[in-house]
């Protein structure tokens, strides 16, 4: 007699990288009840996935608890971009806090494991070079950036508390810039705010100099290390990027000298509590979970750049 499809929950799992997830998890057989409150998240990315047996969509929020009954929780929910974070800092700290807090709670009543995606933020703007997961980071607490990385900080700690004090199994991700499609054309990061550009002939903007550098993994590369996590026996905290490091001027050069418009740079005034240095150490993703990236930053630009022409070109006719 075969063994029951596994029973997935993914919190955000209409946005970018859970609605990967999702796809992913689908195609090898197992059950997913993908929830969402569409603050960030869009149908569109799971549509296909809609009326499928093994499939639930749930519209709700993770602020508000919810009794299911799952094997496996994927807590991925929370806006990542600034633009979108920042809208509502109080909403966005709450989500962090509260959404994790339901999340464990669920875990705990029906003996779940659950994975929660935290990020590189928790080290704010890094004094040590690249980021190593025993650093604690240099993290400004009153920051307008701190609803996102104070949130996910504590959130972590709450994980562990649970883990420590309710001995529920847990999974740590701190993951790092990812791109790739289904990146929201309007969410203010980098990636997407210069492809949208470069493709409608206008200038690629820089805040601050750029010489501030990032490490940009593909979606694919960082679904295989979030499986490859959940699966292992490691708690984690472990980081999950792309370690190929590029300043900001290079990445804006290369998607220039790929545009084909003309366009030209526009500097503009530095962020607020912007990290100069962004890099992962991955020898612990090396060590415990076998996974390095697979895609290098051209090949995955060039796959996202594709994307985003065909979804500009749709909005432009519909």
């Amino acid at each position: 007699m075969s063994a029951s499809p596994v029973r997935n929950l993914i919190t955000g799992g209409a946005g970018f990288v859970g609605s990967h997830l999702v796809d992913r998890l689908m195609k090898s057989g197992e059950k997913v009840i993908c929830l969402d409150n569409f603050f960030t998240g869009s149908k569109e990315n799971i549509e296909c996935w809609i009326g499928h047996p093994s499939f639930e969509l749930l519209h709700h929020d993770v602020t508000e608890s919810i009794r299911l009954d799952v094997d496996r929780i994927w807590h991925l929910a929370c806006p990542a971009s600034p633009i979108h974070y920042q809208f509502n800092p109080i909403k966005t700290a709450k989500t962090s806090f509260l959404g994790t807090y339901n999340m464990l709670g669920l875990a705990r009543r029906v003996g779940a494991r659950i994975l929660f995606a935290s990020t590189s933020e928790v080290y704010g703007n890094p004094e040590i070079h690249p980021q190593p997961e025993r650093y604690n980071g240099n993290v400004n607490p009153i920051g307008i950036r701190s609803c996102y990385d104070e949130g996910k900080r504590v959130a972590e700690s709450l994980c562990y508390d649970y883990m420590r004090i309710h001995d529920i199994e847990i999974r740590i991700a701190r993951i790092f810039n990812t791109y790739g499609p289904r990146m929201l054309l309007n969410d203010g990061r980098l990636i997407s705010n210069l492809l949208v550009q470069s493709i409608n002939g206008e200038d690629l903007t820089i805040y601050g100099n750029g010489t501030q550098t990032r490490s940009f993994c593909f979606i694919d590369d960082l679904i295989d290390s979030l499986i490859l996590l959940m699966n292992s026996l490691y708690i984690g905290p472990i980081n999950l990027g792309n370690p190929e490091e590029l300043s900001i001027l290079q990445i804006a050069n290369l998607i220039r000298n790929n545009s084909i418009k003309k366009v030209n740079l526009k500097f503009l005034k530095e962020l607020e509590d912007d990290p100069l240095r962004r890099k992962p150490s991955i020898d612990l993703a090396l060590k415990e979970l076998n996974w390095k990236p697979k895609i290098m930053f051209n090949e995955g630009l060039a796959i996202t750049r594709e994307y985003f022409k065909k979804k500009l070109n749709f909005e432009k006719t519909n």
